[in-house]
């Protein structure tokens, strides 16, 4: 059975890897089904982009110029940096692999790579991640529809869940939430205000709103 590859254009990926052409060619394709790629020649250049980006997955090659990815992956673990990775190399030693147990890596690939598997390992190690996303936004939903008493305001609340961005930003008009569910402006408003006064949603912009998930906790 095929895999959604669909669901890796959510997440950013960090790939390590010394050798030019390699990192070139592999890139060009990852590039096309991820949300961002992060290509890099050594561990340095690496560090500097998780400290800096929400990376979701690493792939790394084992041996790098003058450098190690499974030393990387254990210098990440030290400082409780707990990104998922999938190690490639050309070798099949066997502490290589025993390294890699250690480490709880999630996949081991082995040179020349197989795009196909490696697009595959992707999408079983971030299917979980896209499953919590998909459980946590239900209770955030089914938890906000708890708090508003008015039954014919739950379709415009899954709604909004369902539109909020990366970021947690619902961008919308009152005139397309009443064109597409047929409801009243004053019936609007006063679920906006609802939401508002139980700090679920906070205008930051025009069309623009912020969900709090930390003021469901207690609901």
């Amino acid at each position: 059975m095929s895999k959604n590859l669909d669901i890796l254009k959510n997440f950013k990926v960090l790939y390590i890897e010394d050798n030019e052409n390699l990192l070139r060619h592999t890139s060009d394709i990852l590039e096309d089904f991820v949300d961002k790629l992060y290509s890099v020649k050594t561990t340095v250049e690496a560090m500097k982009i998780v400290l800096e980006e929400d990376i979701d997955v690493i792939i790394s090659d084992i041996l790098l110029e003058n450098e190690n990815g499974i030393n990387f992956l254990k210098y990440l673990k030290n400082k409780n940096i707990d990104i998922p990775a999938i190690l490639t190399t050309a070798h099949t030693e066997t502490d290589y692999l025993l390294e890699a147990i250690k480490l709880k890596v999630e996949n081991y690939i082995v040179k020349p790579i197989n795009i196909q598997e490696l697009l595959n390992t992707l999408h079983d190690i971030l299917l979980p991640k896209i499953q919590e996303k998909e459980l946590k936004k239900n209770q955030n939903i089914i938890k906000a529809i708890g708090a508003i008493s008015d039954g014919k305001q739950v379709e415009i609340i899954k709604y909004i869940f369902n539109t909020l961005d990366e970021k947690s930003q619902f961008v919308g008009s009152y005139s397309e939430i009443m064109e597409q569910f047929s409801i009243s402006k004053p019936t609007l408003i006063k679920l906006f205000k609802d939401l508002a006064d139980k700090n679920i949603l906070t205008k930051t912009a025009h069309k623009t709103y912020v969900f709090n998930e930390s003021s469901l906790e207690n609901i």
